[in-house]
C-alpha cells in the first residue's frame, strides 16, 4: 500500500513526541500489510467522507483515507481518554 501523508498530518508527526513517531512509522507498516489487523482497533468515523481512525496506542490516533490501494494519511492526534 502506498501513503499519501498530508500536509496537517506532517505537521501533526513533527510535533509529536520521538516515540510517538517511532510508534506511528510501525502502526504504519501494520496498517500496510492488513488494514484490519485487530491492534490498529480501526473504525469508521465518517462514512460519507470514508475516513477512518486508528489507535497508534492508548492516547494517540490517526486518521485516514484508503482509496484504490492508496491510503491518504490526514492527521495524528492525541486523543483524550
Amino acid at each position: 500500500m502506498r501513503f499519501v501523508r498530508s500536509h496537517q498530518f506532517k505537521r501533526s508527526y513533527k510535533k509529536a513526541p520521538p516515540r510517538i513517531q517511532e510508534r506511528t512509522r510501525k502502526t504504519l507498516g501494520l496498517l500496510s500489510e492488513d488494514p484490519r489487523h485487530p491492534s490498529l482497533r480501526a473504525k469508521v468515523v465518517d462514512s460519507e467522507k470514508r475516513i477512518w481512525q486508528a489507535r497508534i496506542n492508548g492516547g494517540w490516533r490517526f486518521y485516514f483515507q484508503i482509496e484504490e490501494g492508496i491510503c491518504y494519511l490526514l492527521d495524528l492526534i492525541s486523543h483524550p481518554k
